[in-house]
């Protein structure tokens, strides 16, 4: 039997209005969301640390409001990336993963960076960024993930720089910025930006099958047929483990796109009713 990696399928955050009688319950209390939708999903990015940073208390509640197995992939502060020279950026990173991010123990997961679509690609700028991410928090391994939105990017120097360096390349599924499918990590991260809210589940069932293949092609360690590498010198060879969050302008059938995800590559998750 083909060895594959995890699928973990989810959202961008928990807290939104509109998902309010649509997503959660009537009547739920705001306090409980977390909880609800880390039972109907298996993974959400944090987005509110862009903005802003948490106290470990906060981290730690967060921890145990989910149940085992769930993961949250963390945003990096705006301080760490929205910078001229990427170099500057050590006191926030340090800031950043000082903050008490340990504290959601083994449901911490990858850490996102991703750049402003005026940033380009410049490899001295990078590798020196690079350079400053740490490997490994209290000890636990940390997997980066690295979004651009520049079609600069799109250059074999930035898969090999990325590949060298053991960072994984998002692949932003958008109409607006260039999708990197190569694997670069030991992990796959994809993020899903053109669902339709006029349709229930997000996508229509034939987009809903050909992207759960696609995740189950990366998770045995393959790239989609249907994607063309920027580095063609071989696809990956090994079963990566796959993150892929639906985050898109409307976002209310979000979840139910993630759902149906889950239901498509993962039939041992039970969704509650």
């Amino acid at each position: 039997m083909t060895q594959s990696g995890k699928i973990r399928c989810g959202i961008g955050g928990w807290t939104f209005e509109p998902w309010r009688g649509v997503f959660y319950p009537p009547g739920l209390s705001q306090k409980k969301e977390l909880e609800y939708a880390s039972r109907h999903l298996t993974a959400i990015e944090i987005n509110g640390t862009y903005y802003s940073s948490f106290k470990p208390d906060t981290w730690a509640k967060w921890r145990e409001s989910t149940p085992d197995g769930f993961k949250f992939a963390v945003k990096a502060s705006r301080f760490c990336v929205n910078r001229k020279k990427l170099t500057d950026a050590a006191p926030s990173i340090e800031m950043f993963m000082g903050q008490g991010m340990d504290e959601l123990g083994d449901r911490l997961g990858p850490i996102l960076w991703q750049f402003m679509a005026t940033k380009k690609f410049d490899y001295d700028d990078f590798a020196s960024f690079f350079d400053l991410l740490p490997a490994k928090l209290n000890g636990a391994k940390l997997n980066h993930v690295i979004e651009v939105r520049n079609g600069t990017f799109a250059d074999p120097k930035f898969i090999g720089l990325c590949r060298d360096r053991g960072l994984t390349i998002c692949a932003s599924e958008s109409d607006k910025y260039p999708l990197i499918p190569d694997v670069t990590g030991d992990l796959v991260y994809l993020r899903l930006i053109s669902a339709d809210d006029q349709i229930e589940t997000g996508y229509a069932p034939k987009d809903l099958d050909l992207w759960a293949q696609r995740f189950k092609a990366y998770a045995a360690g393959d790239i989609p047929g249907a994607f063309t590498p920027v580095d063609r010198t071989g696809p990956p060879d090994a079963p990566r483990d796959v993150y892929a969050f639906v985050i898109h302008e409307g976002k209310v059938r979000a979840p139910a796109a993630a759902m149906e995800f889950i239901k498509r590559v993962d039939p041992d998750f039970k969704i509650p009713d």
